[in-house]
């Protein structure tokens, strides 16, 4: 039996990763996506320099939902990338042959990945991290830049 672990708040995670030969750190913040944790998000986009949004493929709810977490993301951070996850593909692998507009809608990647079993989770978390190295290196935003000389 797989065990479904749910994010019920705000839950951080530090890895280390080699990009480019160089290693740096890594912050994931997971922040549940759930509306009673709302007004908590925008001190979360501080620093951010890429965005992972993940759906629930058995929930279209969370589907849904894309659209608002992204308006909100754009408006705190309008330049960092962003990937479009459909999440619990192990469920149904049907749904692999479904098309989620919402990602190429706004021009963003998207991937298939099951948490319970792995599958393109790996590749999703190296793709993520490899995104936001290059976008912090290049941004041209101000306070980027101010906090990188403060470092």
């Amino acid at each position: 039996q797989p065990q479904q672990l749910s994010t019920f708040a705000l839950t951080l995670y530090q890895h280390r990763a080699r990009v480019g030969g160089q290693e740096v750190r890594v912050d994931f913040w997971d922040t549940a996506g759930q509306e009673r944790f709302r007004s908590m998000h925008a001190s979360y986009y501080h620093q951010a320099h890429a965005c992972i949004m993940v759906f629930d493929v058995q929930r279209k709810v969370t589907y849904k939902n894309l659209n608002s977490w992204y308006k909100e993301l754009r408006e705190f951070r309008p330049e960092i990338p962003c990937i479009v996850v459909a999440n619990k593909i192990d469920a149904d692998m049907k749904v692999t042959q479904k098309s989620f507009n919402f990602a190429r809608k706004f021009s963003l990647p998207f991937y298939f990945v099951s948490a319970a079993d792995g599958t393109n989770v790996v590749k999703l978390f190296n793709d993520a991290i490899r995104l936001a190295v290059a976008y912090k290196q290049h941004s041209g935003d101000f306070m980027d830049e101010v906090l990188r000389e403060l470092e």
